[in-house]
C-alpha cells in the first residue's frame, strides 16, 4: 500500500512539473471569391513555457504568404503587414477574421472548399509546426 501511495504522489508531482508546449489549433483557410485574389488563414497559437515569435507561415498550396493585422483607425478598417507576432509564454494568440491573419497569394487552382492544405508555422525559437488547415468557401465561417 505504501508503494502505491508513493507512486501516486510521484505522478502528481510530475504532472505539476509539466510545461506548457507551443502548439497550433483550429487552423482553417477562407478561399477567395475570385481566384486571382488572396485567401486568408486563421488559427490559434498556444504559447509554450518560453516566449517566442511567429516569424512566418508557408504552404505548398500558395506561392506567397504574409502576416497581416486588421485594425480600426480613424473610423476605418486598415490592414497592415506584420514582420512577426509575439507569442508570450503560456498565452493564447488568435488569428481570426477582423484581426491577425495570414494572406495566401496565388493559391493553387486545384485547392477546393471541403479539402485541407498544410500550413507550416516558423517560430523565432527555431521550432516549426505543421498543421492541416480546413478549406472553407468564401463567406463560410464554420
Amino acid at each position: 500500500m505504501r508503494s502505491f501511495v508513493m507512486a501516486v504522489m510521484a505522478a502528481v508531482t510530475l504532472a505539476g512539473c509539466e510545461q506548457a508546449q507551443l502548439g497550433v489549433d483550429d487552423a482553417w483557410v477562407r478561399l477567395p471569391a475570385v481566384s486571382s485574389r488572396p485567401g486568408a488563414a486563421y488559427f490559434t497559437i498556444k504559447g509554450g513555457a518560453d516566449a517566442t515569435s511567429l516569424l512566418g507561415v508557408s504552404s505548398p498550396a500558395a506561392v506567397r504568404t504574409e502576416l497581416h493585422e486588421m485594425k480600426h483607425e480613424g473610423g476605418m478598417m486598415t490592414m497592415t503587414p506584420l514582420k512577426d507576432v509575439a507569442i508570450p509564454a503560456g498565452s493564447t494568440v488568435k488569428f481570426e477574421p477582423g484581426g491577425k491573419h495570414v494572406m495566401l497569394y496565388d493559391i493553387s487552382p486545384e485547392v477546393r472548399a471541403g479539402g485541407k492544405i498544410p500550413l507550416r508555422l516558423a517560430f523565432a525559437n527555431g521550432k516549426t509546426i505543421e498543421v492541416e488547415a480546413e478549406l472553407r468557401a468564401p463567406g463560410q465561417e464554420k
